[in-house]
């Protein structure tokens, strides 16, 4: 007798009428057409189902503070950053655990079981670091949330910056962070990137950076972050976030860069929603955007992932935790819109940022935790057009959330009739 069985199931791969056999918390099989006893069967009637989105870059810390201790009236990057400096004396644990606490059950509604959330490290006290490594426990049966050791101030610029964040580490952050933009000079950003990698190749730890996250086309620490990762074999443990000064560079010079990139194995994590938000706040038009060059660096076979970074903060005013909607917007940003390029966008919140995150079991294959979303819509494609409906939620076999279809009910000149969105 199975735990759970889902028939009549699409999934991202195009492969229709299949059945995801689960048992002991794990998919024992995935085959077409499967019939057997189950203690529940889900018919997904050909609805897809993906294994969960993951979101690769967030901030937990600041979610929902919008408006604390006032509102970023230039919607500027640096207004953001001081803002967040002015609310952090007034911050307490209890309140940063609850606002994370309620950021993570609209997490799980949406079908967002893994998030890797940056952490300030930059005053002494740490309270962010304990705030969040208490809700890491305490949401661990149901969301994987992986901690960078963010130095928000600068590692070199704020006094004790370096020895804040190897705290944080020892207290058990899982990730090594940086913001070398941030530092003093372009050469202290440098030295920021190069001692980091070193901390995180001593203690066997992944590396994720905030970089260059300005419309400076000379802000290239990522140049340097590919060197490091070279030097000291760091493949496949690093990633860049955010990158927007790829927007500005000239083509000659990310000619060069890309393939270096490529050759440390680096991955990439863009904001859609958040950059081409705080970028290009200094141009009048033409105007940029600020989102890195995603089509390329995805066809030069970089790992790249969209993150959703805010939500409801000093640094942005929207967002849902739907990854639905940041794909939704890399799409249109990155003009992706053949059909290949639409479903590299749905890899871009499920697959890829898995793969940066190293996390284990996961996909729609036996052997995998039994975790994943049944989404109401019949393709990868429809689900981002659509930011489909969650029908179903599951995790480790156990269902987490339930939604009901979106069908509306008409009456258009006297003729009832229902509006189901999917194309079938």
């Amino acid at each position: 007798m199975l735990d759970l069985l889902i028939t009549h199931a699409t999934l991202p791969d195009g492969r229709q009428n299949m059945s995801i056999a689960v048992q002991d918390g794990r998919i024992a099989e995935v085959t077409e057409g499967l019939q057997a006893p189950a203690h529940e069967t889900v018919d997904a009637g050909g609805l897809l189902v993906s294994p969960p989105f993951v979101d690769a870059h967030f901030h937990m810390d600041s979610t929902l503070s919008y408006g604390q201790p006032r509102v970023n009236e230039s919607g500027t990057l640096l207004e953001g950053i001081a803002l967040w400096g002015e609310l952090k004396p007034t911050l307490t644990h209890e309140a940063i655990v609850e606002r994370a606490l309620r950021y993570c059950d609209m997490a799980v509604a949406r079908g967002l079981l893994a998030i890797r959330s940056h952490v300030d490290t930059s005053h002494p006290s740490l309270l962010p670091v304990q705030a969040l490594l208490d809700v890491k426990q305490r949401v661990a049966p149901y969301l994987d949330l992986q901690l960078v050791a963010f130095p928000q101030d600068g590692v070199l610029r704020a006094p004790g910056g370096l020895d804040n964040l190897k705290r944080a580490l020892d207290m058990g952050v899982d990730v090594v962070g940086g913001i070398p933009h941030f530092e003093r000079t372009m050469a202290q950003g440098a030295e920021s990137v190069k001692i980091l990698c070193e901390l995180a190749a001593d203690r066997g730890k992944r590396v994720d950076m905030h970089c260059d996250e300005s419309d400076d086309p000379h802000s290239r620490h990522v140049e340097t972050l590919a060197f490091e990762t070279q030097r000291l074999g760091l493949h496949g443990r690093v990633t860049g976030s955010h990158l927007t000064s790829m927007h500005s560079m000239d083509n000659y010079y990310v000619s060069k860069l890309i393939p270096l990139m490529a050759e440390a194995g680096l991955g990439v994590v863009a904001n859609p929603l958040i950059n081409i938000t705080l970028q290009g706040r200094h141009d009048t038009y033409p105007k940029r955007r600020g989102m890195t060059r995603v089509p390329e660096l995805m066809a030069a076979g970089l790992t790249v992932a969209f993150g959703h970074d805010c939500v409801l903060d000093p640094w942005y005013s929207g967002g849902s935790a739907d990854m639905l909607e940041a794909a939704h917007m890399g799409l249109h940003v990155g003009q992706m819109t053949s059909q290949a390029a639409m479903r590299q966008c749905f890899d871009a919140v499920t697959v890829n940022p898995a793969r940066l995150l190293g996390l284990e079991g996961y996909g729609i294959a036996p052997g995998c935790h039994a975790d994943f979303v049944l989404l109401h819509a019949r393709t990868p494609v429809e689900a981002i057009a659509l930011r489909a409906t969650r029908l179903g939620v599951w995790r480790r076999g156990q269902r987490l959330a339930s939604s009901p279809a979106p069908v509306a009910q008409l009456r258009l000149a006297g003729r009832p009739c229902s509006v189901d969105f999917t194309s079938n």
